[in-house]
C-alpha cells in the first residue's frame, strides 16, 4: 500500500468509527473507500464488514443490560440472524464479480435512502405499535431475509432491523436499538468468519481501517455530547449519494 492509501482507509476508518457512534450508516463511507484503495468489489465487501464489525459489538456492550434477559424468544432471533448473515456472505462469495458489480451502485443507493428516510421509518413503526402482533414465525422470516441482505452486503442493516423490531416489540425506544445492536453484531459476526473461513479478506487494508475505527468509535463516544447528529447524517446522506452516481457512472456506462 502506498502511504496515500494507508492515510485514506485509517482516516475512513477514522470517520466510520465516529459516524457510527453518532448517526450509523459508516458503510456508505467506508466501501467506497475499500474499492478506492483499488480492491475488487467482492473483496472490498469482505475486508470492510471485518473492518468495522468491532463497532458493532462495543455499541452491544455499552447498552447491555437492556438487551436482556436472554430468554428462547431472544435466542431465536440471534439464531436467524447468524444463518441470515452466514447465507448472504456466501451467496456472495458464490456470484462472480461481475454480478456484484452491477448492483453495487443501486446497494449503496438504496442504503443511503434508508438513511435519508430512517426518521419517518422509524416513526411509520412506532406508529404501528399497539396493532396487532405479526406472528412469531412472520417476525422471524422478514428478520432472515433482513439478515441475509446484512451478510450480503450491510449498508442500512440497522435502518431495517429498527424498524422490525419497533413493530414486532411493544417495550422501549432504547431496548430496541439495543436490540438492534445485538443482532446487527450477530449477522455481521457470522458473516465475517465465513469472508475469514474463505479467504475473502484482504488484511493489510483491513488492519490499516480498523484501528482507525477503533480510534474513531473512541473519539465518537466524546463527540456525541457536543457534535449535532444532524450534521454527520447529512454528510452520511451526501456521501452516499456521491458514492452512488460515481459507481453508477462506472459501472453502468
Amino acid at each position: 500500500m502506498t502511504p496515500a492509501i494507508i492515510l485514506l482507509l485509517f482516516t475512513s476508518g477514522i470517520a466510520g468509527g465516529v459516524i457510527n457512534a453518532l448517526a450509523g450508516g459508516a458503510t456508505l463511507l467506508t466501501f467506497p473507500a475499500m474499492l478506492a484503495a483499488g480492491l475488487p468489489p467482492v473483496t472490498a465487501n469482505a475486508s470492510n464488514a471485518v473492518a468495522i464489525v468491532p463497532g458493532h459489538l462495543l455499541a452491544v456492550l455499552a447498552d447491555r443490560r437492556k438487551v436482556l434477559p436472554l430468554d428462547a424468544r431472544l435466542w431465536s432471533s440471534v439464531l436467524v440472524c447468524l444463518i441470515g448473515g452466514a447465507i448472504g456472505a456466501l451467496l456472495l462469495l458464490a456470484l462472480p464479480e461481475r454480478l456484484f458489480v452491477l448492483p453495487v451502485p443501486a446497494l449503496i443507493g438504496i442504503a443511503t435512502l434508508l438513511f435519508l428516510f430512517s426518521p419517518r421509518i422509524a416513526a411509520w413503526a412506532e406508529a404501528r405499535r399497539g396493532d396487532a402482533e405479526p406472528s412469531r414465525g412472520l417476525g422471524l422470516s422478514v428478520l432472515g431475509l433482513s439478515s441475509i441482505y446484512g451478510g450480503f452486503f450491510g449498508a442500512g442493516l440497522g435502518v431495517i432491523l429498527t424498524a422490525v423490531l419497533s413493530i414486532a416489540d411493544p417495550d422501549d425506544i432504547r431496548r430496541v436499538k439495543a436490540l438492534k445492536n445485538l443482532l446487527a453484531t450477530s449477522v455481521s459476526m457470522a458473516a465475517v468468519v465465513i469472508f475469514i473461513a474463505k479467504g475473502a479478506v484482504h488484511w493489510p487494508e483491513t488492519l490499516t481501517m480498523l484501528s482507525g475505527a477503533l480510534v474513531g468509535g473512541y473519539l465518537g463516544g466524546y463527540l456525541v455530547r457536543v457534535l449535532p447528529a444532524t450534521i454527520v447524517r447529512w454528510f452520511v446522506i451526501l456521501t452516499g449519494a456521491v458514492m452512488t452516481v460515481v459507481y453508477a457512472v462506472k459501472y453502468w456506462s
